[in-house]
């Protein structure tokens, strides 16, 4: 890879304890539905050297209770993933617990990550992501049976601030996790109206480390480089960082952001085009060889395409035609008829992937009434299948 030689500054940060484990340098890959599966936490992890936490797409717990296939294999672990992490979605506590005691009996991870905080349509419709924490019992009932589940494996969530502006609700949500023995929290510093638009509050990270001083707190929202998670730690004062969007298309990131939190000025990953086509066709056959048919991994691997490219100079009709592939011979032979001699475009290490606003929060009729009662939600509302 080629490297553009920088200054790093030392961040404040030191290695985050997650129960047993320690995360040194704390940087952790979130949970992308779709994305963060078993390849593309290698590549991230290759990168890194190894180093931080990297986390599985949302595991729903009913699912996973039921045994489905598909989730049974969103939760298989390379053999070099150490420590092995899992995020679970539920909103009945009976099945968070069932989940939870059977990921620690049968010694299927390591760390346990709840979810929190998707604001996606057809989670929060059912009263779970980030709808879930307005109703401060049913979180409460939620996290105790998960960490009473979980034994010795540590208990971690993400979250968002709230609903909207007007029903904020991650300062109680911080209070309950500690009190209910909750290793680290994250948070997005966005509401669920706000989905992926308009700019993280970085402040409310601050705050939130300031209210629950006896657990970690980290930050996720607007890291799209090194530099960024640096300065996300400066000022916030937050234990560590979560970076989803950013590395999107690009998980060299976790290289740049290993060097950065360890001081060093060696230097940050800035390929050329045809490092990064290198990087696209592992990446398509790492997905062919864990989904067992080269053609489904290609496939699979066109939602990647415009966030590697993003930048370069590639013609419409080739990103079109590259987008289009169902063969790991017609995914080279596409990118070797392009100028890959492309250094890296300046001005890149930008927003990427999902940056619009939704505005709209989706809901179950009368959850809004009462912030405590929780009637009415049960395993029904449990989500069948994986991955977000």
């Amino acid at each position: 890879m080629s490297t553009l030689t920088t200054s790093a500054p030392h961040a404040t940060a030191a290695p985050l304890r997650i129960g047993p484990h320690t995360v040194a340098p704390p940087v952790v890959l979130a949970p992308m539905a779709g994305i963060t599966n078993a390849p593309f936490r290698t590549l991230c992890r290759e990168f890194s050297g190894g180093k931080g936490l990297f986390v599985s797409e949302m595991i729903t717990t009913r699912a996973l209770v039921e045994r489905n296939e598909k989730t049974m294999q969103l939760i298989h672990f390379d053999a070099t993933e150490t420590p092995r992490s899992i995020q679970l979605y539920g909103v009945d506590p009976v099945t968070v617990g069932k989940a939870v005691r059977m990921i620690a009996e049968e010694d299927l991870a390591d760390h346990i990550d709840l979810n929190f905080g998707c604001p996606v349509p057809k989670v929060t419709r059912k009263g779970g992501g980030s709808a879930l924490p307005y109703k401060r019992n049913l979180l409460r009932a939620i996290v105790r049976e998960a960490v009473t589940g979980a034994g010795d494996l540590p208990v971690t969530m993400k979250m968002r601030k709230g609903l909207d502006d007007d029903h904020l609700t991650y300062l109680d949500a911080g209070r309950i996790a500690v009190e209910e023995g909750v290793t680290a929290i994250a948070l997005h510093g966005r509401t669920t109206a706000q989905h992926y638009g308009g700019t993280a509050d970085w402040d409310a990270i601050a705050r939130l480390k300031e209210h629950v001083p006896e657990i970690p707190v980290l930050g996720n929202g607007d890291i799209w480089s090194a530099e960024d998670a640096l300065r996300m730690v400066r000022e916030t004062g937050c234990d560590g960082v979560v970076v989803g969007r950013g590395c999107l298309g690009r998980p060299w990131l976790f290289a740049d952001l290993v060097a950065a939190f360890e001081g060093r000025t060696d230097s940050f990953v800035r390929p050329t085009l045809r490092e990064v086509a290198d990087v696209m066709v592992r990446h398509a056959t790492l997905l062919g060889e864990w989904i067992g048919d080269e053609a489904r991994g290609v496939i699979d691997f066109r939602k990647h395409v415009a966030w590697y490219l993003k930048g370069f100079a590639v013609g419409s009709e080739m990103r079109k035609r590259l987008a289009i592939t169902s063969s790991l011979e017609a995914l080279r032979t596409g990118l070797d008829e392009l100028d890959l001699d492309q250094p890296w475009p300046a001005g890149t290490d930008g927003p990427r992937g999902r940056t619009s606003g939704n505005n709209r929060v989706v809901l179950p009729d009368g959850w809004l009434k009462d912030p405590y009662d929780c009637a009415g939600v049960g395993a029904d509302a449990e989500l069948d299948t994986s991955g977000g």
